[in-house]
């Protein structure tokens, strides 16, 4: 089994913390966006894992690189980089990992997180990962017959047509047929909105026969902006716990302090007169002084003091002392 995983773009809506690192390298409950979604997608396969194929922009540099070949071997897999510097679609993006589209693959695209539990149908052709909501007419939802295949895809509805979203993540049996339709998409320069999509070659599929199924997750969590990526902190933190994991790392300095879990604590984390939590991450070598933080995401070496933190969140190495509550800080800044 392969996983594709298409995330060139830079995470505008994430600034001012993707200005140092790409959006799928923000760690939520201590782990990077992108780490967290290739584990449990392995986790729900249940299958070893052969590759693990990154798409990136060039500029994303050497470091990232690295650290995406080294999540890729934490799963006994391969990791490849591919590029695209174009913003010219998910189709798009796809084909630029063209040498590792064969064989049974999982696509998905890094910037949400997921709960699940299913088997993959043996008869599908291709699998479609869902989740129910309560709003269909404000995503793309799938359209089902009778047999439960889907049979259309339906952007934005105006009216019902299924209350099951798509998520970004499919599977395909041999990916090697999306490869031919996609290729035939770029050819004939199909495009919606300016770029290439892979609806467009799901779409060809579905009409050559190949047939879908849905794969229905329990909890899909977005990483888009600053408030969503706290909100799916605190609910990945939740997960978690409840998994029994422990996050409070035990090389830490506690003075006259206390955690409310669930929280995640890192390495050399220093506590002096704070209160920490729920529902809080604080990367490693954070320092917190004289202040209460909850429901905040706080990413490597941190100073904080004399605060109030609700909603927050902070990048590496950035200092802040102040009465401000809901902050959304970059990597290096100081507030004193």
């Amino acid at each position: 089994m392969k996983i594709i995983v298409p995330m060139a773009g830079r995470g505008s809506r994430l600034r001012p913390h993707t200005l140092t690192i790409p959006k799928p390298l923000i760690p939520v409950a201590g782990k990077p966006i992108v780490h967290r979604l290739v584990e449990d997608i392995a986790g729900v396969l249940n299958q070893d894992i052969e590759e693990v194929a990154f798409v990136i922009h060039e500029s994303f540099g050497e470091k990232v690189e690295q650290d995406l070949i080294a999540i890729a071997e934490k799963l006994g897999a391969r990791g490849t980089i591919y590029y695209q510097n174009e913003a010219l679609g998910t189709g798009h993006a796809i084909m630029c990992a063209k040498d590792s589209l064969s064989g049974p693959a999982v696509i998905a695209y890094a910037d949400t997180l997921i709960r699940a539990d299913f088997e993959l149908d043996p008869a599908a052709d291709a699998v479609i990962w869902v989740k129910q909501i309560e709003n269909p007419e404000a995503f793309g939802v799938v359209k089902l017959n009778d047999k439960n295949e889907i049979i259309e895809l339906v952007e934005k509805p105006k009216e019902f047509v299924s209350d099951l979203a798509v998520i970004g993540i499919y599977y395909f049996k041999d990916i090697a047929v999306l490869k031919h339709e996609l290729q035939n998409v770029l050819d004939n320069n199909i495009q919606n909105g300016g770029e290439y999509q892979i609806n467009d070659g799901i779409k060809n599929m579905m009409a050559n026969g190949k047939i879908f199924k849905t794969g229905e997750v329990s909890a899909w969590m977005d990483c888009g902006n600053k408030n969503v990526t706290v909100e799916t902190n605190s609910r990945m933190l939740s997960f978690l716990a409840k998994d029994k994991i422990d996050l409070v790392n035990k090389n830490i300095k506690l003075e006259n302090s206390t955690i409310i879990e669930p929280c995640y604590i890192g390495e050399d984390v220093v506590l002096i007169n704070a209160t920490v939590g729920p529902n809080v991450s604080l990367g490693n070598g954070c320092h917190v002084v004289d202040s209460s933080i909850k429901n905040s995401l706080v990413q490597t070496h941190a100073h904080i003091k004399n605060a109030n933190l609700d909603n927050a969140m902070i990048g590496n190495h950035a200092s802040f002392d102040g009465q401000f509550t809901s902050v959304s800080i970059g990597d290096y800044s100081v507030l004193e």
